[in-house]
């Protein structure tokens, strides 16, 4: 269990919290979820809020999806019983997510994209002396912070064939 102080200065009352670190961060890569038995799984986004000088005892659960944070806490005493506030703190993150879960950390199709393939667009670009060249671009990301980016003249290759080296470049490029 692990105490953080809070406050700032000696003139105000100090309240100790107690965290029970139960909640892990990034659920779908995180080694236990394999084990349905895990506690570190079966508490996802859930952490024991022990309160004691303000008498507050219960359950807080803590999300974010979309870029919007959700939290809300399960007093012990609403519930009767630390376990029963538990399950009624389950629940509710397990409603969240079973909404949100759909677009969340899915790489999909952006409405913007008329190739049909992520990573994968048409590029038209235009020179000084009035020239335009027309491409079929495949862009990935080899590491955190890399781009790699190949075209494939339109010209050179044919609209069909451009795009399908662009197709094979992304896939090859992702593969690595």
């Amino acid at each position: 269990m692990v105490t953080k102080e809070m406050g700032d200065n000696s003139r105000h009352s100090v309240a100790r919290r107690k965290l029970t670190p139960i909640g892990i961060h990034g659920m779908m890569r995180h080694p236990s979820m394999n084990d349905p038995q895990s506690s570190r799984v079966k508490n996802y986004a859930i952490a024991r809020i022990d309160l004691p000088s303000a008498s507050t005892h219960g359950w807080q659960v803590r999300l974010q999806r979309r870029g919007i944070k959700y939290a809300k806490f399960f007093a012990d005493g609403n519930y009767g019983h630390p376990e029963r506030a538990l399950a009624a703190a389950c629940h509710w993150r397990d409603a969240l997510l079973e909404k949100y879960t759909d677009h969340t950390r899915i790489c999909e199709r952006s409405p913007r994209n008329s190739s049909g393939v992520v990573g994968v667009s048409k590029i038209t670009v235009s020179s000084s002396n009035g020239t335009t060249y027309h491409f079929w671009q495949a862009t990935w990301s080899p590491a955190p912070g890399q781009r790699r980016c190949v075209k494939f003249s339109i010209k050179r290759y044919g609209d069909r064939e451009a795009f399908q080296l662009a197709v094979e470049a992304r896939t090859e490029g992702v593969s690595k």
